[in-house]
């Protein structure tokens, strides 16, 4: 009876996200269309950068965010890693809309397609931390259960300093016991983080940030 609730649960948190994602969408649709404009002229490439990540129950899906850095940037340099701020793949434009999370927006596609959700664990390439999605433990695959989401709690508790076993863990720990009040918190918490400057100074800290 439980599992049943919690299913139920899961397909309004869904549907809820989907209609207010579109509703978002059609809302700042020209504020989309002003951070579009200014890639184009900042930098040569696609506004859109897509990228294969793991999705619900291990199902592959292209994610989609605002290109924040030079084309081809994973097969350069340190590839999926951002040492600092400073790195010199990030174009100007970009290091704005990183600091300040815009360049997820586009995620709102991802979630009307019914791909991800607004709070859920955040999905990891195809090929880190594990290839593929067989490639975790049991345990690890818990975090799957759910629709990844544009933020998290590990994304809150952690930004992108901590390392993948302390994120896989707090991810599973978020879906053994989600709710409505909890999701709330995390948008918050999520608001809240945009404003501070602590991502790149606890990356220096911690160690690395991914692209």
């Amino acid at each position: 009876m439980k599992e049943k609730v919690r299913e139920i649960e899961k397909k309004i948190k869904y549907a809820v996200g989907r209609v207010g994602a579109l509703l978002l969408t059609i809302l700042i649709s020209p504020i989309l269309l002003i951070i579009s404009l200014c890639i184009v002229l900042d930098s040569p490439g696609a506004v859109i950068f897509k990228q294969k990540r793991l999705g619900y129950r291990g199902k592959e899906f292209d994610i989609y965010k605002f290109r924040t850095m030079v084309t081809n940037a994973e097969k350069i340099g340190d590839g999926l890693v951002i040492r600092s701020e400073n790195d010199n793949r990030i174009t100007r434009v970009g290091r704005v809309l990183r600091k300040m999370s815009l360049d997820e927006l586009p995620q709102f596609f991802n979630i009307i397609k019914g791909e991800m959700c607004f709070v859920g664990p955040r999905p990891p390439v195809t090929y880190h931390p594990y290839d593929g999605y067989e490639n975790y433990s049991d345990e690890a695959k818990k975090r799957f259960e759910i629709k990844p989401g544009i933020t998290g709690l590990a994304q809150v508790k952690l930004r992108n300093a901590g390392t993948w076993d302390e994120r896989i863990a707090i991810d599973v720990q978020y879906v053994e016991n989600y709710s409505w009040w909890l999701d709330i918190k995390i948008i918050f918490m999520t608001a809240f983080s945009m404003f501070n400057k602590e991502e790149y100074t606890s990356n220096k800290k911690r160690g690395k940030s991914n692209i």
